[in-house]
């Protein structure tokens, strides 16, 4: 079919991916522009997974500041090459994630990172809930791995939804930034500070 130059102007705007690939996935979607956007983002996910095996040594570490000095968010993104750490999307994305740590919260950067007894007690007290209902102890199994899944996407940054798309996880998001610049990408480590989160009464701020 033939796709109107104005049909791939707003994929691209949308997507931010190439010409030709707008075009391409506007007519494998039949000029539908929803699907061509979920045929960009599987395409994308399918080249970031082809460079996941890639070394990441080059990079930055970004800050973000929220509340008017009440949250800071310290966040180290690795890339391939330094050229591609000076890149402005680059850039764009080491804030996104930092302004994204600021408002959600994450403990970790990945679900392998929970430590094995924080799962073992989020796993006991989902059971315990669910102890008096008189399901079976196999049900009751795995409605204790959905309330961990739920876990994992409360706490862990890449399970998170985008604060900025809500839609797509950190995850898909890092993924596409990938295919959309080329190299592989990873978010290492991250530190979130709250202005007096932890002080005694006793102490002050001075």
């Amino acid at each position: 079919m033939e796709v109107s130059a104005s049909a791939v102007k707003e994929l691209r705007e949308k997507t931010g991916a190439g010409m030709l690939d707008c075009k391409k996935a506007l007519t494998e979607s039949a000029g539908n522009l929803d699907k061509a956007i979920e045929y960009l983002r599987k395409k994308g996910m399918a080249s970031a997974d082809k460079k996941a095996g890639r070394a990441t040594k080059e990079g930055a570490v970004g800050s973000y500041i929220h509340g008017e000095g009440k949250i800071g968010v310290m966040v180290e993104i690795n890339c391939e090459t330094d050229f591609v750490a000076r890149n402005e999307m680059f850039k764009a994305f080491v804030r996104d994630i930092g302004m994204h740590i600021a408002a959600a919260n994450p403990r970790w950067v990945r679900s392998d990172e929970v430590p094995a007894d924080v799962l073992a007690k989020e796993k006991e007290i989902a059971i315990a809930q669910m102890a008096a209902s008189g399901k079976p102890a196999a049900v009751l199994e795995k409605i204790a791995e959905g309330k961990i899944k739920k876990f994992y996407e409360d706490t862990c940054l890449m399970n998170q939804a985008f604060v900025k798309d809500p839609e797509k996880t950190v995850d898909l998001y890092l993924k596409e930034t990938i295919a959309r610049i080329g190299e592989n990408m990873s978010i290492r480590r991250f530190s979130r500070f709250v202005l007096g989160e932890g002080m005694k009464e006793t102490e002050t701020l001075n």
